[in-house]
């Protein structure tokens, strides 16, 4: 996972003074990045439509922060360096680390605001989109997945053939599952793949931790010979093993959608779920020096 703006500030401080105090932008990234070796190639790949990558984004933003706390300045053209406001700050986090109980923060330590040019106090980081819309992004889908499982029984399986047939199904039956002896199956359709249309089961769970792989071997054993597909979706998610089940060889397929995929569907699909869009401003300084 992309670590947040209020993770990168102490690091970059670090990188710097493992740097000598000075480095060229390209040195502080690949410094910065051993402090996270959750970061995948893919993550720190990650390309942006206004060039550049997401990664060094995220890093330009926080060392814009810091220079405007004081704690970073500019010591010649593209090179990044760290403040003796910088060093005192990184003094007193690490006795903080060592010692927690005998440390306590002073009046000058907690009075550092971050200042604008005019001497005004700001943010302590820059506001950035970005971020705040994945945050944004996954507070929606776990209040979304929260109002689907605090909805009644009934509710829920009405949202269940919704759902289905927002994805596809045809000629849909919903089973009532409080009285059925389904064997798990809390429905069927048809669902058209490619040029042929095919018989499918579904069941829709609400529940508490991760699906395990009896409840996929259940609900496969009670379609295999009727159907030739079958369709799983929990407002949870799936643990390693019932992912690793869901596909074997000479068995019924069964597709596995957890909460984060069935959100995704309703986005898609405009399933209770609208959009409007927001204006962003990109910033493509970069381009306007690149030589032809």
């Amino acid at each position: 996972m992309m670590p947040q703006q209020k993770d990168i500030d102490l690091p970059l401080l670090k990188a710097l003074v493992c740097l000598g105090g000075e480095a060229p932008a390209r040195d502080v990234y690949k410094a910065v990045e051993k402090f996270f070796p959750q970061l995948t190639d893919a993550d720190k790949s990650e390309p942006l439509q206004s060039g550049g990558t997401r990664w060094t984004n995220r890093i330009q933003w926080v060392r814009q922060a810091l220079v405007d706390r004081g704690e970073l300045t500019s010591a010649g053209r593209g090179i990044w360096a760290i403040t003796e406001r910088g060093k005192d700050r990184l003094e007193r986090e690490s006795a903080r680390a060592v010692s927690p109980n005998l440390v306590a923060p002073t009046e000058s330590s907690l009075s550092i605001e971050p200042t604008s040019p005019n001497g005004a106090a700001t943010a302590a980081f820059p506001l950035n989109l970005e971020e705040l819309a994945e945050d944004y992004a996954a507070a929606f889908e776990r209040k979304v997945l929260q109002e689907l499982v605090d909805r009644e029984p009934s509710d829920f399986e009405a949202f269940a053939a919704k759902l289905l047939a927002a994805y596809g199904f045809q000629n849909l039956t919903v089973i009532n599952r409080h009285t059925a002896r389904d064997g798990g199956i809390d429905g069927n359709g048809e669902l058209k793949v490619g040029l042929v249309k095919m018989r499918a089961a579904f069941q829709c769970k609400r529940w508490q931790g991760a699906v395990g792989r009896p409840e996929i071997d259940k609900f496969r054993g009670a379609i295999q010979g009727q159907f030739e597909h079958g369709y799983f979706f929990t407002t949870s998610t799936f643990s390693r093993d019932a992912r690793m089940a869901s596909i074997k060889d000479g068995a019924v397929p069964v597709f596995l959608f957890d909460g984060h995929e069935i959100v995704q569907i309703m986005i898609d699909k405009g399933l209770g779920i609208g959009h409007r869009p927001i204006e962003i401003y990109e910033d493509r300084i970069d381009s306007l020096f690149e030589k032809d």
